[in-house]
């Protein structure tokens, strides 16, 4: 089956598999961060903090029962992750390419949302600021860190358009005709 293919006939799989994929990324940051020394900085929490939106939007997408209202709630879930999937790839673009060449990451946008938000003090082990953007600077198998977060939320990107331009399901008949 294509990657095309999964988005058009199993619509609540592609958004369950959206949302593991999402899980799974924080769980890798948090492995990394905890046994492995690599501690985030303010671009890393921002892009942390957009996966569990993603996870959680098409969480409760997929979680929808059955009928014309799930599926219309499913494109416009589907649109949404696909937006903030975008922005989580524009986050680890800019991590990259401006952010880690900037002497200090204090008070950028993804600084002051972090603490506006308070999850740092709410949950400082998932999202406290702990590095620099420059220190956060590290890679996994010779690619930076950020270029394999944007990898996967421009895949979301695409499964979440995928899904919002797949046939409309029409609802199955309760009695049919003879």
């Amino acid at each position: 089956m294509s990657l095309t293919a999964l988005p058009a006939r199993h619509p609540r799989a592609t958004l369950a598999l959206i949302a593991l994929a999402c899980v799974a990324s924080v769980a890798a940051a948090l492995f990394a961060q905890h046994r492995l020394d690599m501690q985030p900085c303010p671009w890393c929490i921002l892009q942390r903090i957009l996966f569990l939106l993603i996870a959680a939007v098409a969480t409760l997408a997929a979680a929808l029962p059955e009928g014309l209202g799930a599926a219309l709630s499913r494109r416009l879930s589907a649109l949404l992750v696909a937006l903030l999937a975008l922005a989580g790839a524009a986050a680890a673009l800019y991590q990259h390419f401006v952010a880690a060449k900037l002497p200090s990451c204090d008070l950028t946008l993804a600084d002051r949302l972090i603490s506006g938000l308070g999850l740092d003090a709410w949950l400082p082990e998932v999202f406290e600021v702990r590095a620099s953007c420059a220190e956060a600077a590290v890679s996994v198998l010779g690619v930076p860190f950020e270029f394999w977060s944007a990898a996967l939320y421009l895949t979301l990107a695409l499964l979440g358009l995928l899904l919002l331009v797949r046939p409309v399901e029409r609802p199955r008949a309760v009695f049919s005709r003879r």
